[in-house]
């Protein structure tokens, strides 16, 4: 089995993003899958260009996305991208899209096609905190899981596909009053323990409590 893994460059004014950071810090194996790991720019449209390449040069089993999503307490895989981007800021070469579709021919909304609730169980047997999320937003994150799946159907449906958010690290908030980070070290052990829940569980999740009132 292969599994590609992305994560994002700095974005937003900070110096550094956990999302790549902590996909390198991955094993090259996994349960013995082949970890490729790949960055990929915090551009709309570009990082869609540069993981299409990658997934048509290395064909894998599983793609997951990594990224960012400040002030998040815990490890979040996503359970829907939608059709839609509605950018809050620049991206990082200063696109900024309000309320346009993604896909003219995508489906209005993609739900993610990995064992998201199997993926929380074993963050948290890591000891770490985790939940399933239900919405990755309207940034690049959201763009870079909608353009995943929107590959997947066009292209790959044998793949398997989803997205993963992270926290800030620790360094990133000293500056940053009362926001919520994680050890950079946590954050690599904990989607290890989400790869190994892809693996063991990629033809059937667990059946388990991860929904929110609100």
């Amino acid at each position: 089995m292969k599994i590609l893994i992305t994560g994002f460059d700095p974005f937003g004014g900070e110096a550094i993003n956990p999302a790549i950071e902590a996909v390198k810090r991955l094993p090259d194996t996994i349960a013995g899958a082949e970890i490729i790991k790949v960055e990929i720019p915090t551009v709309f449209h570009k990082s869609a260009e540069v993981m299409r390449d990658k997934v048509r040069q290395h064909q894998p089993d599983v793609i997951i996305n990594i990224g960012q999503a400040g002030g998040r307490t815990g490890i979040t895989p996503e359970r829907v991208a939608i059709n839609q981007d509605d950018a809050r800021i620049e991206d990082n070469e200063g696109n900024q899209p309000i309320d346009v579709v993604i896909q003219e021919d995508g489906e209005n909304a993609y739900f993610s096609s990995l064992p998201i609730k199997a993926m929380v169980e074993a963050i948290h047997q890591a000891g770490l905190p985790a939940s399933v999320s239900n919405t990755a937003g309207t940034f690049v994150c959201n763009h870079i899981m909608y353009q995943t799946l929107y590959l997947i159907d066009k292209e790959f449906p044998h793949v398997l596909g989803g997205f993963v958010h992270i926290p800030y690290m620790m360094q990133q908030v000293v500056d940053k009053p009362d926001q919520a980070a994680m050890n950079l070290d946590d954050i690599a052990r904990g989607l290890e323990a989400a790869v190994e829940a892809v693996v063991k569980y990629k033809d059937q999740d667990i059946e388990a409590v991860g929904g929110t009132t609100h």
